[in-house]
């Protein structure tokens, strides 16, 4: 069964409102306009009662040739003037003058009215003395004890004076099919964004593909913007997740390698003792301290995956303190002090007193512990390490530079990458796990800075990085 879309719904269901809205409006500012001019016309047939009364109080008569005259110089056409006691009994009538043949008005609506009220008025009421239909007015004079009632028969001229101005009713009708064809316009286009949402939230729950029609325009508006750029998130989304899930799998192609060297190795050096029972003690000694470095080797290579790991997996590290990097780096170098003496190396810490900055310390020490072994291990031997520090604005920018054989520059780019060596064979050797400089390029991204690398024109390798302060 086909839906209706919700596009559709929308636009009946606010098109019945309005139109409800619209009709009853009509129908209340067209009675409310004819009630008013019902009761201007009521006010003048009252004034022209208050008036006849005043002018029998001032001559004091209230004969039927006074009577006459006064009606008869009346400017009013067909107004017809009826005068009735307390009781019911008619004693004038403009019109008709056999009064002992005039029914008793005690009970006709405008007469209980006036009595009750001081004035009542009737619209379009059947006259059993003249068979007519005519507008009344009623004012009741109590000290005087009747009733002056006045009246204009309810024609067509009468009718038309009464009815509602015509012009509201089609200005109106125009106002109304303008705005049923705006709501339409908007509707229709929220109906198209909509669908076009529900055909992308389909192919996406079905992992189809969004390059079709229906998705390739929106209207535009601010649905349509957004809904273009939810798919745009999406497709964004998908291609980051497609990356991801080529990283991992490369990683995981690159770690199983690079386990399976000193994994073949430990096996190998292991098979041989355990086959040679009669091999002397100096060589197994040596193969077992070849098995105990190639051990070391695996402990630093699963060390830095679960470094990397927990920064892929918790990007927004909190626990954030603040960190005097100046006393870190002094630190560092006398860790490595035996190291870089071996080497025949020296370390020029140019940092200034008091580095500080709001950071991880962990990920913090990963950073220049990995850049000093990476130039120890790379830069080569009489060679000197240089560290430099300059504050601009929010961030610290660092400087760590050798004066070493520096790399080629096809290589620059990809320095940062995981397992990856400009010389594999040299840098096995050396124990390094081709991870080092992607565990930094990782932490200093966590701590909102960059990182590149870059050959010093007087040789060597220069890694320039920021971190916020």
């Amino acid at each position: 069964m086909n839906r209706i879309p919700i596009g559709r719904k929308l636009y009946l269901s606010v098109l019945a409102v309005f139109l409800v809205y619209t009709v009853s409006f009509i129908v209340f500012q067209q009675l409310r306009e004819k009630q008013y001019k019902i009761g201007v016309l009521g006010s003048r047939l009252q004034d022209y009662n208050e008036r006849l009364h005043d002018y029998l109080m001032l001559t004091g008569k209230t004969d039927e040739a006074t009577l006459n005259a006064y009606v008869a110089q009346s400017r009013q056409n067909a107004l017809r003037v009826t005068l009735i006691d307390r009781k019911g009994h008619v004693f004038f009538d403009s019109e008709r003058k056999d009064y002992e043949h005039i029914a008793n008005h005690a009970k006709r609506t405008e007469f209980i009215e006036a009595v009750s009220k001081g004035q009542g008025s009737v619209v379009e009421r059947n006259s059993s003395t003249t068979n007519r239909d005519y507008f009344y007015s009623a004012t009741y004079f109590p000290h005087e004890g009747y009733v002056v009632r006045s009246a204009l028969p309810y024609n067509n001229s009468l009718a038309k004076a009464l009815r509602a101005d015509q012009h509201f009713i089609w200005f109106s009708l125009v106002a109304t099919a303008i705005l049923i064809f705006l709501l339409y316009r908007f509707t229709s286009r929220l109906g198209s964004n909509i669908s076009k949402l529900r055909v992308f939230a389909w192919r996406a729950d079905h992992n189809a593909s969004l390059e079709v029609e229906d998705l390739a325009e929106f209207p535009d508006d601010e649905l349509g913007e957004i809904a273009e750029r939810i798919i745009k998130l999406y497709k964004t989304l998908q291609d980051t997740r497609q990356e991801q899930s080529t990283l991992k799998r490369q990683l995981t192609q690159n770690v199983a390698h690079e386990l399976k060297t000193p994994v073949a190795s430990i096996q190998g050096y292991l098979e041989t003792i355990l086959n040679n029972t009669d091999i002397d003690e100096a060589m197994r000694e040596q193969f077992l301290r070849r098995c105990y470095a190639q051990s070391e080797r695996l402990t630093s290579l699963l060390h830095d995956i679960s470094t990397l790991n927990r920064m892929d997996d918790a990007p927004q590290v909190k626990d954030f303190e603040q960190v005097n990097l100046s006393l870190m780096v002094d630190s560092l170098s006398q860790e490595l002090a035996l190291q870089i003496k071996q080497r025949g190396m020296k370390f020029v810490n140019e940092m200034p007193q008091s580095v500080i900055v709001n950071g991880n310390k962990g990920l913090l020490y990963s950073v220049f512990r990995n850049l000093m072994d990476n130039a120890i291990a790379y830069a080569g031997e009489n060679t000197t390490m240089t560290l430099k520090a300059e504050r601009q604005g929010a961030f610290w920018h660092f400087a760590f530079m050798d004066n070493g054989v520096g790399v080629p520059s096809a290589h620059l780019d990809r320095l940062f990458e995981r397992f990856y060596r400009v010389d594999k064979g040299r840098s096995r050797k050396m124990g390094g796990t081709g991870l080092g400089l992607a565990i930094v390029k990782n932490a200093v991204k966590l701590h909102g800075g960059t990182i590149k690398a870059s050959n010093n024109p007087t040789g060597g390798l220069r890694l320039d990085f920021t971190l916020k302060a």
